[in-house]
């Protein structure tokens, strides 16, 4: 790291301390919408003079997650992994969820923080294209704030001054509608994406930031009005997926990125979630930067799949097989175990999960011992591990060393072949500037158009509309298997309106009978499955390589055993014994917190909330 960097970092941390000192002094501890405390308890005069005044204001309202992307799958519920700890979605498929049980996300006190900003930014002796600049950032995260709003609530208070202590026209509105929310955030996006430096120090929001979210924004907001029907709001979802096709290829078109490669298609899809500095890599549009012993990241020790979360089998069956076929077309495919499982795959599989011969380097609470790595079933409720994003290394430094890759390149061309497809507008050429270009790097056979169409994934998604529904559900499948553990797939299932996915039991890997087992692929057994009725021996067997034999005792939920399996002999490993019901559409939303309700009567419930 240079000098200048190292500067820099420390004035990151420096500005980091005295932000949390102005917040301190500017907000309320409290963050309920109807908290009064003014803005205006600070000297906004004083403060906002300088340019640099309008940095450090500005680095307060950046809230980018981080290794937390790759077991947000898990934690926010979806189809690609699961997890047993308190999961809200899970918590309310499996009970009688309400308004006084479903209690977070109604805070407000970011908002108030954009909203002052935006007020009293132009005081500062500043260039008009620079405070141009800082407006655009500043409305760039009050969308994102409320994009986030969206998700959760449909309908909510658009507000875009700041909050002060006699404002009751503001504390007690109701909720506005979504289309007038959104085009309110359109407005934000669009000036940000006109406005803001199209270069800037790393790790700092650029215009072609703005321009990835706003695409995958639009993405999502199309899709949605598309397939959700309760919002009566279908008939603008064509202008928002236009949209989203224009920005992404005003990105593409841009050339200033590309998809990583260097030649290597075992190597390099792994590598983006395993690299020490991925500031000057071209399919990086923002990311997170760490630099040991000095901003030190997350050294991502939940991710592996021995501790709450659990990669789902459904999402191994997702990849295709090395030449392109479905791996559902294979004969009894269902009843693979673990090391057919992985035979001659899409390379990205092995570079997502621990294969049969992954090598374990790092130790630790999660997995004890290193080398030749055989699951641990006792820890792993699935039997699949999750390697992507997973620092297999014994340094510690080098571990704090890793930087998160939040938005790539990738998932641009996926937004654009995705809102192509959604409007039958996809072409050869639009695959091969996009999908295609995913499939070379790691060596796998082109897409073309009218695709043979999965009766699996096809299952899945019973309401596709679109004329090219076989392009679309391959793009869907591509976008599934490249973002894998990247934190998308639960916007993907709701906003396709595929909420039932979730009603499916997660499965792990199966096994064809009890006995032993080969998990490594070295031909010769890993584990012993043993049956409820018997005991663990004292004098384990050891194998023809001189390994001792991992024991399980196997039987059904509610048995006293380590493994629990399908059937009494043979089957999946099951991770859960009641997934729950999906009601649709009132789980697509959650509900405004009922002391809220109290506070502010003009807040009305939606969507089938009491």
């Amino acid at each position: 790291m240079s000098a200048i960097e190292y500067t820099k970092k420390n004035k990151f941390l420096k500005i980091g301390l005295f932000i949390g000192l102005l917040a301190l002094s500017t907000v309320s501890c409290n963050d309920d919408f109807l908290e009064k405390t003014p803005e205006t308890d600070i000297d906004a005069g004083n403060f906002f003079n300088t340019e640099g005044d309008l940095n450090l204001y500005i680095y307060n309202l950046y809230n980018f997650p981080s290794t937390g992307i790759y077991t947000a799958d898990a934690y926010n519920l979806t189809d690609n992994a699961f997890s047993t700890g308190n999961v809200e979605l899970k918590t309310m498929m499996t009970t009688n969820p309400s308004s006084t049980t479903i209690t977070g996300g109604w805070d407000w006190g970011q908002l108030r923080n954009f909203n002052f900003f935006l007020a009293h930014f132009r005081r500062a002796n500043a260039a008009e294209d620079r405070l141009n600049h800082f407006e655009g950032l500043a409305r760039f995260f009050r969308a994102r704030f409320y994009v986030d709003k969206i998700k959760r609530y449909s309908d909510v208070p658009w507000i875009d001054v700041p909050l002060e202590a006699n404002s009751e026209d503001i504390l007690f509105a109701g909720r506005d509608p979504r289309e007038t929310v959104v085009n309110h955030l359109i407005e934000d996006y669009e000036f940000a994406m006109n406005n803001v430096d199209v270069s800037a120090p790393k790790g700092a929001v650029n215009r072609w930031v703005v321009k990835a979210d706003y695409a995958r924004f639009l993405l999502y907001e199309g899709t949605f009005r598309k397939y959700h029907a309760e919002l009566n709001l279908s008939e603008s979802a064509d202008e928002l997926l236009q949209k989203a096709a224009a920005v992404a290829k005003e990105i593409m078109d841009s050339g200033t990125f590309s998809l990583y490669s260097t030649g290597k298609p075992n190597e390099d899809y792994g590598s983006l979630f395993a690299s020490a500095d991925l500031s000057s890599n071209p399919e990086i549009i923002f990311g997170r930067f760490y630099q040991a012993n000095v901003l030190n990241g997350d050294s991502g020790e939940g991710v592996f799949g021995n501790y709450e979360t659990y990669p789902q089998k459904d999402l191994v069956q997702a990849y295709l097989m090395k030449d392109g076929s479905f791996y559902s077309s294979r004969p009894n495919y269902q009843q693979n175990e673990f090391v057919e499982e992985f035979s001659n795959r899409d390379p990205r599989l092995y570079q997502t999960f621990a294969y049969p011969g992954w090598v374990l380097v790092r130790s630790g609470t999660y997995a004890q011992g290193t080398g030749l790595y055989v699951q641990q079933l006792a820890k792993n409720f699935s039997g699949y591990h999750q390697i992507k994003g997973f620092y297999n290394t014994t340094d510690q430094d080098v571990r704090n060393n890793m930087d998160v890759p939040l938005y790539r390149f990738a998932e641009v061309l996926l937004i654009y072949a995705e809102a192509r497809a959604e409007l039958a507008q996809l072409t050869q050429g639009d695959l091969d500037i996009t999908v295609n270009k995913l499939r070379d790097r790691v060596g796998m056979p082109h897409m073309t158009l009218n695709p043979p169409m999965d009766p699996v994934e096809a299952a899945k998604f019973p309401n596709l509309s679109s004329a090219q529904r076989s392009e679309l559900l391959e793009i869907r499948r591509e976008r599934r298997v490249e973002l894998a553990m990247e934190g998308l797939r639960h916007d993907d299932l709701m906003r396709w309106e595929a909420g039932k996915v979730l009603e499916k039991e997660p499965q792990g890997i199966y096994f064809a009978s009890l006995g032993k087992h080969d998990l490594t692929g070295e031909g010769v057994p890993d584990i012993y499955l043993l049956p409820a009725s018997q005991s663990i021996p004292n004098d384990k067997e050891t194998n023809s390589l001189g390994k001792v034999l991992q024991y399980y005792r196997v039987g059904t939920f509610g048995q006293d055993v380590s493994v629990f399996l399908g059937g009494a002999n043979a089957g999946n490993i099951q991770i859960i014994e009641d997934v729950g019901t999906f009601v649709a559409p009132k789980y697509y939303y959650r509900p405004i917190p009922q002391q809220q309700i109290m506070l502010n009567p003009n807040l009305k419930q939606i969507f089938d909330w009491e």
